[in-house]
């Protein structure tokens, strides 16, 4: 079953980016996806987002829900009927919402584990943090900036936005297949965050990422951004496209 056309506001989404060798990255991800590289270095983040008035498209907003959510990812291509298309890989969703998690597959892609959250943000500060139902654990303390990372892989802000934009296309594993989702923003804006602390059990499990082969990139803020999410057909595992 396809997943139906999902609308609402992205209250805040703060993206944290990686470089990644894309040897690991190669042997991680499943076919047909491959690492989309920048620079030599594949791309792998963190997606921290607050969705709210979140509803069936045509629906009114105030039968709408609220959650918060995080998404492992690492940007790919694949060929899928002969062209080359780009978007993330999502091996990983937690979300603080019971119907996420149960409507997982159906309304919402893939499989979403229950986990609990805290979070805390003032005057440009950004505390998120969260603990899921299998101890997977992510946290991140961070501040707004207009100082650009020299040593990211991407030559400015503006690369970054585009690169994401464009990329706006999801995977997650589900079962025997992956649940695809387009993310339509009405308003596509980022702006830079200062990392100060991030920590994910994730990404710094080393029979994934040995020690060296991820590297800090740089940290995205969007924030008001109404928005669709558009159910795509399904990509088998099996799939060989």
């Amino acid at each position: 079953m396809k997943i139906p056309k999902i609308k609402g506001i992205i209250d805040r989404r703060i993206l944290i980016n990686y470089q990644v060798d894309k040897e690991v990255l190669e042997n991680y991800l499943p076919k047909p996806f491959k690492p989309k590289l920048v620079n030599g270095k594949g791309i792998a983040g963190i997606c921290l987002i607050r969705l709210k008035e979140i509803r069936p498209k045509g629906l009114p907003k105030q039968i709408g829900i609220s959650s918060e959510n995080g998404a492992h990812r690492i940007a790919v291509e694949w060929i899928e009927d002969g062209k080359l298309k780009e978007g993330v890989y999502i091996p990983r969703r937690d979300t603080s919402s019971k119907l996420n998690s149960l409507a997982g597959g159906t309304i919402f892609p893939g499989i979403h584990h229950i986990a609990e959250f805290t979070v805390s943000e003032s005057d440009g500060n950004y505390n998120v943090a969260f603990i899921s139902d299998d101890k997977t654990s992510l946290s991140i303390v961070a501040r707004e900036t207009n100082n650009w990372n020299k040593k990211s892989v991407f030559e400015n802000l503006k690369c970054v936005s585009d690169f994401f934009e464009n990329g706006s296309i999801g995977y997650s594993p589900d079962k025997n297949d992956f649940d695809g989702l387009k993310l339509k923003a009405y308003n596509w804006k980022v702006s830079l965050l200062d990392v100060k602390e991030v920590k994910s059990s994730f990404f710094e499990n080393q029979n994934i990422f040995p020690k060296g082969s991820l590297k800090f990139d740089n940290a995205l803020l969007m924030r008001d951004i109404e928005h669709e999410w558009i159910g795509l057909k399904k990509i088998k595992t099996t799939n060989t496209i």
